[in-house]
């Protein structure tokens, strides 16, 4: 069965085909600046090699047809058609956390909580219709982001409001980056040659979002994110977690409207908004050192903020058997890593400097090798945790292209 898995940004789509019979890469591809006259895009094919060209890309519309084109029309071998399509869907409340095909009544679900992810519900809402009519016959999946934290006990979700939110309106925590947590909890024991069970892992997700998830046995036990993907660490752009009665004072003190405050705090909140600067790290690494308050403060609040989590991670876990960075962050930033891992030796944690500085976005050991607890970077495979969660479902429902299904015309 081959897998298409569309990664949608709101000015970008990026994605694979991928062979599952051996979990080749069939074709890669990634469009950026959709929305500009002069889109970047680039495609490989593993065997035709690649392209590269702008083009005027107005919408998403606009980039997913240009998809469907190179797979369906510009192509003659029926191999490099998909068989299926998923997607790395966000939320939908509490029904569908885990991995469902994609029909009316999911969608509708992934509507009514919009609300709680504004960034990312709308666009793939959007996306899933456009390949809804110009792949008609091709089963559509997706694996909610939600799916991987199902095993989160109730001690861990509960927030402390009337019990009743939970049962009526599905308020409780959520976690999210469920693919990527998903992917460091089977990539860990492998590199460390060892079985998952009982394995007790923190997985810190660092990237232009970020999470922190601890893992005990291969099942998520706690993550940071909650109800929303904009909680818990701060975020390059997105406030992180927020005191619920700063936003009623701001409201009701007349300073900003709800909509006001919602723009303020998935737009420019978290490191951006502490920086008054860039959420980008890289940014702010570069700005710190050439003494920018601004951006020495951001990061002094990042790195806080994850090392507390550790910590905290760790005693829920009663101990810790591996620490793993991943996201765009945590492979490639080894100031970052160095920075969260100074004073944690009294949890096992002694980083090896110089295999920090060399590990770059490729799967390493970086501790020492006096460090009681090993330290991993992990690049991470989003893409294949979705398709492998998708073949497993259309396995169960014997989902395929269906009888009389034809190719866009």
């Amino acid at each position: 069965m081959k897998v298409l898995v569309p990664n949608l940004g709101s000015t970008s789509l990026k994605y694979q085909l991928i062979d599952m019979r051996d979990e080749r890469v069939l074709i890669r591809g990634r469009i950026e600046r959709i929305g500009s006259a002069e889109a970047q895009i680039k495609h490989e094919h593993a065997v035709r090699g690649s392209l590269e060209q702008s083009l005027p890309m107005p919408n998403h519309r606009a980039a997913i047809q240009f998809l469907v084109d190179k797979l369906f029309r510009d192509v003659r071998e029926q191999e490099d058609r998909p068989d299926l399509v998923a997607f790395k869907v966000v939320h939908a409340g509490p029904r569908f956390c885990g991995t469902f095909e994609l029909n009316d009544e999911v969608i509708r679900a992934m509507e009514r909580f919009v609300a709680a992810a504004p960034l990312h519900n709308p666009i793939y809402i959007e996306a899933i219709r456009i390949f809804q009519q110009l792949l008609p016959g091709i089963p559509l999946v997706g694996s909610f982001e939600t799916g991987f934290h199902r095993t989160i006990p109730e001690a861990a979700y509960l927030y402390g409001v009337p019990y009743e939110w939970v049962q009526k309106y599905g308020v409780r925590k959520y976690g999210f980056h469920g693919a990527s947590h998903r992917y460091v909890a089977g990539r860990v024991p492998e590199l460390l040659g060892t079985d998952r069970e009982n394995l007790r892992v923190i997985s810190c997700h660092l990237g232009g979002s970020s999470s922190v998830c601890a893992i005990q046995g291969g099942s998520s036990v706690d993550t940071t994110m909650g109800f929303s993907p904009q909680s818990g660490l701060e975020n390059a752009a997105r406030c992180g977690d927020f005191d619920v009665f700063a936003f009623l004072y701001l409201v009701e003190e007349g300073k900003l409207t709800p909509q006001d405050i919602r723009d303020e705090l998935v737009r420019r909140g978290g490191l951006l908004g502490i920086s008054e600067l860039s959420g980008d790290v890289r940014d702010l690494e570069t700005a710190a050192q050439q003494g920018h308050a601004g951006a020495q403060r951001a990061l002094g609040v990042f790195i806080y903020e994850v090392k507390k989590t550790i910590g905290a991670y760790a005693a829920v876990l009663g101990g810790l058997d591996a620490l793993a960075f991943t996201g765009g962050i945590g492979e490639n930033s080894w100031r970052t890593r160095e920075q969260i891992c100074a004073g944690l030796q009294f949890l096992g944690l002694v980083l090896d400097g110089e295999k920090n500085e060399l590990a770059i976005s490729r799967d390493d050991i970086i501790s020492a090798g006096n460090s009681a607890v090993p330290i991993l970077v992990i690049s991470s495979n989003e893409e294949l945790v979705v398709a492998r969660e998708a073949v497993r479902i259309a396995s169960q429902r014997q989902m395929g292209p269906r009888s009389g299904a034809k190719s866009p015309s």
